[in-house]
């Protein structure tokens, strides 16, 4: 079976080396960088991205036809903020029974839409499922046991996703909830940053699990005022990938808060993310507006989102958690 994977960041290639196990799919990565393209067709590797050989039926083009054409199944593992574009550029290439698997955690900036949406009212398609869960793709690129919550409104997609993805190491549970999966992938990297936040600050293990635990909460509420099931937050992409992604220095969002907490230097936190991808970041800018617009109040992003974006004191996150009612 051949798979397109958009983006070939360090996800999309643990992604990749998931579905090569079997040996009988080929997977096809699309780069934009074509110096990425030129050192995969003369080393097999890509060194920026992952060091190790890469997986034989691993290729990588910067041409989109050659990337989707006869592809079963197209991945989205680019930053929430470029999907929108990418689907414009795709969609002539997109046949009716392609199914597309959304990897990417965000919503979309410009629009304030769930990433499905903008996949749907880009390409006109329903074939659509997304995934999300507890996932480094360090640890899936080392081979350790992981798990992702897939949901999709066709059962054929998800079990299409499921032949590709499912493997001795990777388990996949299934979700009916498309928007609760996408809001706690999304959410999580903002309540990453506030763990990191914390843990900059020097509180133990037991104030970040204080603020994981009021977050689910709030996560909950969030979820079913934008027509999700609440439920979800006890999937492998709810609690699953917070506990994660809140209590790891691998997360960038985490180290970012950190770097926040620890130094509340402006141009320590502009430098950090002037190196790093963090998708939290731009995330908690969407997601408070969106709630804002929305009239939903959840007062711990905006603790959050005042402490990144207007720079207020980072001990306010302490002070919240403890006179929140």
């Amino acid at each position: 079976m051949k798979i397109s994977i958009i983006g070939t960041g360090i996800y999309g290639v643990a992604l990749a080396h998931e579905m090569a196990k079997n040996n009988q799919n080929e997977i096809w990565m699309w780069s934009e960088n074509p110096d990425y393209v030129k050192e995969y067709q003369k080393n097999g590797q890509i060194k920026a991205i992952y060091k190790q050989k890469w997986a034989n039926n691993i290729h990588v083009t910067n041409d989109y036809f050659e990337s989707l054409n006869g592809a079963k199944i197209v991945f989205l593992v680019s930053a929430s903020k470029y999907i929108d574009i990418i689907c414009q550029n795709i969609k002539p290439f997109i046949k009716k029974n392609m199914a597309i698997c959304i990897a990417s955690k965000g919503i979309e900036e410009s629009t304030e839409e769930l990433l499905s949406n903008v996949v749907m009212k880009n390409i006109h398609t329903q074939n659509i499922a997304v995934i999300s869960g507890p996932t480094f793709a360090t640890d899936m690129l080392a081979g350790n046991p992981v798990a992702l919550a897939i949901a999709s409104s066709k059962k054929w997609v998800e079990q299409l996703i499921r032949q590709a993805l499912t493997n001795e190491t990777l388990k996949l549970r299934s979700s009916k909830d498309m928007i609760g999966i996408q809001l706690c992938g999304a959410t999580k990297n903002c309540l990453a940053i506030a763990s990191g936040i914390l843990y900059g600050l020097g509180y133990t293990e037991s104030t970040q699990a204080f603020l994981i635990n009021e977050a689910l909460h709030d996560m909950k509420q969030i979820i079913a005022s934008l027509g999700g099931k609440p439920k979800t937050i006890l999937s492998f992409a709810g609690v699953g990938d917070i506990m994660l992604t809140c209590m790891s220095q691998k997360s960038r969002n985490f180290s970012f808060g950190y770097v926040i907490g620890k130094t509340h230097n402006p141009d320590k936190i502009k430098a950090y993310l002037s190196e790093n991808t963090v998708e939290g970041y731009y995330t908690l800018d969407v997601i408070y507006k969106l709630l804002k617009h929305k009239n939903i109040n959840i007062p711990l992003i905006d603790t959050i989102y005042n402490i990144v974006y207007n720079d207020d004191d980072p001990k306010k996150l302490a002070t919240f958690l403890i006179t929140k009612k």
